[in-house]
């Protein structure tokens, strides 16, 4: 209280004390002056001297503070400075927030989707676009529609520079075999074509390589087969009509190919004149050696696929006597029910080729065969329909789409060779990853991006591994590259479930979760690691 009067005393005394305003004041005006002056001093002492007996200790506090009034100056500039900094770095970091929760907030909306529908709207994928342009790449976005929680923690863009250098990549190897098999396949298949003119066996055209090594990426557990597809056209007077067996599942289908005599007699040339299946008795087509496709290579009116193995391997061994270019290549023919399979070698070079036939369904991708499906085919009339040249031209059309062509395959590497022994087949990381490049846009599948797209194929999977659920993703697919050719029934189809026995048996549904988990950790250590 002491305290309070003796500030107001101040304040009064600055106030009403008179200012000199020049030299003509009169004597009784500085006699009131001086008399007021002794007033104030005289107040002034005894509020000091009742201050210092009510608080002595206070007023010794204030004292000292009041002397070292330069140091409370500084202090408190200093914490103004440290407050306007620390305001200024929260407003940036507020900005930069914007953009990351914009990303994580559609990330979270579309992990929540079914994965049918995992797909971006065109507002989250301009947002994202913004701040990839602002990072220097065209990379990531909201839209990629699996962005993980954890990639912040992992997926630098250095560590992922620096992982996919040291990716050990056999591509040279592959594209040197590719090559070769490619190029004795045309070899042979000129002399094919000249064979079995004039005759009732079925017209081999143009081999389409399928499988990794043509779509230029091996797993570790591949076996190192280059596998070649050789289209079956049927001879004149036949036709091929494919009647889909009863058994199977939608992903698993077989096919029977029935074998259909058609008239000739128009077609009839005037150098040779065919002679009609239809129209001419037996007795005359077997007095002049003329046997239809039905009696060679059929049982029943079914092409058997047994049968035109036998075929078609002595048909390469009689080619190959053909092809003189190709004789400087040791080559032994192993046996096999359902397809031609050899060995070749030179000095130290040695590839194998395993030839597959089948049929094609209608003018698609889509083809029936005589290679088997991991389901036991018994009877040797059971085509498998079969899907890899569709993907093996998917991967084509991919690889000539993207910034970085061969991202996407050095992702597939690493899930199926460095991180190997996941619990997961190379062909479910292969349908994941392809999911997923129909998902991400291209353009976001560069180098800098790379541990970001890896977070992307475990979040897929993570999701339907949660439903139990891996769409097929060739049947019922809309969003194939329309240069793939499927037939037009298998467009509307419901894709089949590749995780139905997950979602039927819990024990491996579970196992499954938790192999989930350790490959996750793996690949967090792997990212943070480089």
């Amino acid at each position: 209280m002491a305290l309070l009067a003796m500030i107001f005393v101040l304040v009064q005394s600055l106030i009403q004390y008179p200012q000199p305003a020049g030299d003509g004041l009169d004597e009784a005006t500085h006699c009131r002056m001086k008399e007021r002056q002794e007033l104030l001093d005289h107040e002034m002492a005894r509020l000091l001297q009742e201050l210092e007996e009510q608080d002595e200790g206070w007023g010794a506090v204030l004292s000292g503070a009041l002397q070292q009034w330069p140091f409370w100056v500084i202090a408190g500039v200093l914490l103004l400075l440290a407050l306007w900094f620390t305001c200024r770095r929260r407003s940036g970091e507020a900005s930069n927030n914007d953009v990351h929760e914009g990303e994580d907030s559609v990330d979270g909306r579309e992990e929540c989707m079914e994965v049918k529908v995992q797909e971006s709207s065109d507002a989250s994928e301009q947002r994202s676009r913004e701040k990839e342009d602002h990072d220097g790449g065209k990379g990531e976005s909201g839209s990629d529609g699996m962005e993980d929680r954890e990639k912040t923690r992992y997926a630098g863009n250095e560590q992922g520079i620096l992982l996919v250098d040291r990716i050990e990549w056999p591509v040279e190897d592959l594209e040197r075999g590719c090559s070769v098999i490619a190029e004795l396949m045309k070899s042979l298949t000129r002399v094919f074509v000249d064979s079995v003119s004039n005759t009732p066996y079925p017209v081999p055209q143009e081999a389409i390589g399928v499988g990794s090594a043509f779509e230029g990426w091996s797993p570790r557990d591949w076996d190192g087969v280059y596998r070649v597809l050789v289209p079956l056209n049927p001879p004149p007077g036949h036709t091929f009509h494919l009647e889909p067996n009863s058994a199977g599942q939608l992903a698993a289908r077989t096919f029977n190919v029935c074998v259909e005599l058609v008239c000739t007699c128009e077609k009839e040339q005037v150098e040779e004149k065919p002679l009609c299946f239809l129209h001419h008795s037996r007795e005359e087509l077997r007095r002049k050696q003329k046997r239809s496709l039905l009696e060679m290579l059929c049982t029943s009116s079914y092409l058997d696929v047994e049968k035109t193995s036998r075929w078609f391997c002595q048909l390469v061994r009689s080619s190959w006597l053909q092809v003189p270019q190709w004789h400087s290549w040791h080559v032994v023919f192993q046996p096999c029910s359902r397809s031609c399979r050899l060995e070749l070698s030179k000095g130290r070079e040695s590839l194998t080729v395993e030839m597959l036939f089948g049929v094609r369904r209608g003018d698609s991708d889509i083809f029936v065969s005589s290679q088997p499906t991991k389901a036991t085919i018994t009877a040797s009339t059971a085509w498998a329909e079969t899907y890899a040249v569709a993907e093996a031209k998917f991967f084509r059309h991919i690889a000539r789409q993207l910034p970085c062509e061969s991202l996407h395959l050095k992702c597939l590497q690493l899930f199926t060779c460095i991180l190997r022994d996941t619990g997961f087949s190379s062909s479910t990381w292969k349908t994941v990853v392809m999911h997923v490049l129909t998902t991400v846009p291209l353009s976001r599948w560069h180098r800098r991006a790379f541990a970001r797209r890896l977070w992307d194929i475990m979040a897929y999977l993570d999701r339907c591994l949660q439903l139990t659920h891996l769409r097929h993703f060739v049947l019922g697919n809309e969003r194939l590259p329309a240069e793939i050719s499927l037939p037009p029934a298998m467009r509307g189809v419901v894709p089949p479930n590749l995780f139905e026995h997950l979602a039927r048996d819990p024990a491996a549904h579970r196992e499954a979760r938790q192999a989930y988990g350790r490959l996750r950790f793996r690949l967090g250590v792997l990212l943070s690691s480089h």
